[in-house]
């Protein structure tokens, strides 16, 4: 999820909104010069109009579509991060049809992704402003309280959402989105699966943002927001702490900042992008291969997030801008598995 552009805030918000919209764009070591996406020119995917989900909030100012995922009926669930207090916050749409319904809402949060938890089969949500995880069933009803509270002395801002397979939960911390990228403050946790304990796993990250584990498993693509790199880690065989983990990709994006991620049964990686309509495809050593594109008159400004439908090449974008937030379709380079909902 990303930085949002100024503008007036409500009082029903406040100060925190106002910190979110600037912040939110949103494991380093020195392994090695990471690859570069300078390069000839890779092929283009044109995405295509599926539905306009939103529009812009006269409270807020604007509107932000992320943490699309599917449900395993097929329907793709997603939230608004600047929807004001009572407003929908998160979406549920039928990619078929185009036609989507609000199933829940509060006065309190800034819900930034979204996820099924593998072990329950719940959505889970991170709310930025609370500095928490919650649950609720498909239906938006029955809302949990998963996680909350400091961690190792300081309040998390999470960002992006990932589960492993036993349904622990590795989330980004967003601190320090609005600082510069030479003073990172951002980091990597670890909950639990019954949410009762959290471990850092790294810190002092460049405004971590999205993350997605490899198809097997046995890595972790971590993107970082204001650096415009991606870190590749592995884990512990217990998944409490890191083994190793080294600077994979450097974006050359320009004004552009890279946002969340996702894999395809490939190992295709798929990088969204804030400030740039387009989302980046690195195979699985890291060359940039292809790039996702929405048309130049759709009246966004980016596209955050991915998810491709599990079983499918069917891939699907969240783009928002001035004219509200959508959803666009492209074609995959591979099918999607349960790492492709992209936070």
């Amino acid at each position: 999820m990303t930085s949002p552009r100024n503008r007036k805030q409500p009082a029903a918000i406040g100060a925190g909104a106002a910190l979110l919209t600037l912040a939110l764009s949103g494991c380093s070591t020195t392994a090695g010069q990471p690859a570069s996406d300078t390069s000839a020119p890779q092929p283009t995917i044109v995405a295509t109009e599926v539905a306009q989900v939103t529009t812009v909030h006269e409270a807020t100012g604007m509107t932000l579509l992320e943490g699309p995922t599917f449900s395993d009926d097929g329907l793709l669930y997603l939230v608004d991060v600047t929807a004001p207090p009572g407003s929908p916050k998160v979406h549920r749409i039928n990619v078929d049809t185009g036609e989507s319904s609000s199933i829940y809402t509060d006065d309190q949060s800034a819900l930034t992704s979204a996820q099924f938890n593998p072990a329950d089969g719940r959505l889970y949500v991170t709310d930025f402003l609370g500095g928490r995880i919650l649950s609720m069933t498909a239906e938006g009803e029955d809302p949990r309280v998963v996680f909350e509270g400091e961690i190792e002395g300081a309040q998390m801002s999470p960002d992006d959402l990932s589960f492993d397979d036993a349904g622990a939960m590795f989330v980004t911390d967003a601190a320090g989105a609005l600082a510069p990228y030479w003073e990172p403050t951002g980091r990597l946790v670890r909950v639990s699966p019954d949410g009762a304990t959290a471990d850092v796993l790294a810190s002092e990250l460049a405004s971590p943002n999205g993350l997605a584990f490899t198809p097997d498993s046995s890595g972790l693509w971590v993107t970082l927001n204001t650096g415009n790199q991606v870190d590749y880690l592995t884990l512990a065989d217990d998944g409490t702490s890191v083994a190793t983990a080294h600077p994979a990709i450097r974006v050359d994006a320009g004004k552009a900042q890279i946002d969340s991620a996702a894999v395809d049964a490939d190992g295709n990686l798929y990088v969204g992008l804030h400030n740039r309509a387009a989302i980046l495809v690195y195979d699985p050593d890291g060359s940039l291969v292809a790039e996702v594109v929405v048309p130049d008159d759709a009246g966004v400004s980016s596209a955050t997030n991915i998810a491709i439908q599990p079983g499918t090449t069917n891939g699907f974008l969240t783009a928002s801008g001035e004219e509200g937030g959508f959803v666009y379709a492209f074609e995959a380079l591979g099918e999607g598995i349960r790492p492709s909902n992209g936070g």
